[in-house]
């Protein structure tokens, strides 16, 4: 990389974007050299989005200057980005999932040949598989592209960029729902990439990803630009602090609550395939950790208590009571909630408003002679908001035009509208700030002072240890290993969670 370019590849100067009540940029400029990645940071709201939709040609700024090259430009739309050789993959891959890898790389430039401009499978299919090759992609282009997995699938999308000669891509959280290899893989590519000269915006909340890929970085806040530091200058601190505009003494809030009697226990619950001979407990006022490398069968489990799927045999306890198998309707009324860890799949309705999300696991609560009283229903859904700092202009707000962690607290408020005992936390702050982290956190304190009883599904070892009061650490669908977190370390549960023998055999 050319640390001393002529010019800059790409530069924003005093971009600025509202929206009815959001001042989404304000007075913003950024500077991508030639051959470098340049990370970009900031809390939830920060303004990320935006400043990626007027790059490529989502949005029009409504002040400033963008630069390609030294040379003024207009993107009107992401037609003229493409053109411009500008490219960008986001965190949800949109594709066409029905056709094949190839067809979804040329989509809108398709290889033609002959008079009457005939599509040129043979050509597409050629390139195609050469891309892929570039990128040591372990899949075929003929492959349909629903049958790849996430990572796959970016990869599908990186390569989409180059057919198009793109100088420039961005990548919007790419790292989010990706395995540990697959982040290896991923790294792999970027750095493989800026080796060849492209420049990539790389969009991270994981400082992990900034540490191991950037040459620099720049940090938004509420809409404004605060920094640029060079990677060797700068530290995990300063970027906390740049991003959230204060000191976090406290990373994991301190709570004194001692766990009270047991609320919910699992006995040698197995499901065929994914997981066998499950025991724990959690008790009133306890957080335990359930952890593990990915394609442990922590997920499984909790679907199964939430009732998603069922089990083959063992039994479940809530309050000392046998619980039957369920749905999870039944597991709602019975008093158990969940936060699935895909929020936008599984856990709201986008095109819904936040009072909506929030009171439909309670809704017959706000039944009156058969009528929905929407004004309760509001009052009640505002409340639980406001208590878990949702940051909206109002319920009314449709919940997809909330930022990641606000959307994380919604799927939260929805658990608190309804009488609770136990709330199963899957992967709560995957793909949210930091500054949104730490509320979540206080919100989780809140819950155990409450008297709540918290099974938190979590992958990030920092959280495990600084959040849980007990860990239960999970491979190939067995427990491997049960600690007070006191008594734990990291080294401890990696040793648990890469166990090789089969537990039920005797092995360490």
């Amino acid at each position: 990389m050319n640390d001393s370019p002529m010019f800059n590849i790409l530069e924003l100067r005093n971009v600025s974007k509202t929206f009815p009540g959001v001042k989404a940029l304000e007075n913003v400029h950024f500077e991508l050299r030639p051959g470098e990645i340049h990370a970009l940071m900031g809390e939830n709201g920060a303004g990320k989005s935006t400043f990626i939709k007027i790059i490529t040609g989502v949005y029009q700024p409504d002040s400033g200057d963008v630069f390609l090259s030294g040379t003024k430009v207009s993107i009107k739309n992401p037609l003229d980005a493409q053109a411009l050789g500008i490219a960008a993959i986001y965190q949800h891959v949109t594709c066409f999932p029905d056709i094949t890898v190839a067809e979804n790389i040329f989509m809108g430039h398709e290889k033609t040949a002959g008079p009457f401009g005939r599509v040129d499978w043979k050509t597409m299919n050629r390139e195609a598989a050469k891309l892929l090759k570039q990128l040591d992609a372990q899949f075929d282009c003929r492959a349909e592209m629903g049958s790849l997995s996430v990572a796959q699938q970016q990869i599908v999308e990186i390569a989409k960029a180059l057919s198009a000669n793109a100088q420039i891509i961005i990548m919007d959280e790419p790292t989010a729902a990706l395995s540990n290899q697959e982040c290896e893989d991923l790294y792999r590519i970027t750095i493989g990439l800026r080796d060849k000269g492209v420049s990539v915006i790389f969009i991270s909340h994981r400082f992990e990803d900034i540490y191991r890929l950037a040459n620099r970085v720049t940090v938004f806040r509420d809409g404004k630009y605060i920094k640029t530091w060079n990677m060797a200058d700068v530290v995990e601190h300063d970027l906390v602090v740049a991003m959230v505009g204060r000191e976090i003494v406290q990373f994991f809030p301190r709570r004194d609550v001692q766990p009270g009697e047991e609320v919910f226990r699992v006995e040698n619950l197995s499901r065929t395939g994914f997981f066998r001979d499950i025991n724990f407990s959690v008790c009133k006022g306890e957080i335990v950790a359930l952890t593990g490398l990915v394609g442990a069968g922590r997920t499984e489990v909790c679907d199964t208590i939430y009732g998603v799927a069922s089990y083959d045999s063992g039994s479940m306890y809530l309050d000392g009571k046998k619980l039957p198998q369920v749905n999870p309707s039944q597991a709602i009324a019975a008093g158990i909630g969940f936060l699935p860890e895909d929020r936008l799949k599984q856990g709201l309705v986008l095109r819904w408003e936040i009072a909506k999300n929030i009171s439909l696991p309670a809704l017959e609560k706000f039944i009156r002679y058969g009528m929905v009283d929407t004004k309760e229903e509001n009052r009640q859904a505002g409340e639980t908001a406001g208590r878990l700092g949702v940051k909206a202009v109002s319920v009314h707000d449709r919940v997809s035009t909330l930022s990641g962690g606000n959307q994380q607290k919604v799927i939260v408020a929805k658990l608190l509208g309804h009488d609770m005992k136990l709330i199963i936390l899957d992967e709560p702050t995957k793909g949210v700030d930091v500054g949104a982290k730490t509320a979540i956190y206080e919100i989780m304190n809140d819950l155990v002072k409450m008297g709540y009883g918290i099974i938190m599904v979590s992958s990030e070892m920092p959280e495990v240890l600084g959040m849980s009061d007990r860990i239960v650490v999970m491979r190939y669908g067995r427990v491997t290993g049960t600690f007070n977190t006191k008594d734990a370390d990291q080294t401890m549960i990696l040793k648990a969670a890469m166990q090789t023998s089969d537990p039920a055999q005797g092995g360490k």
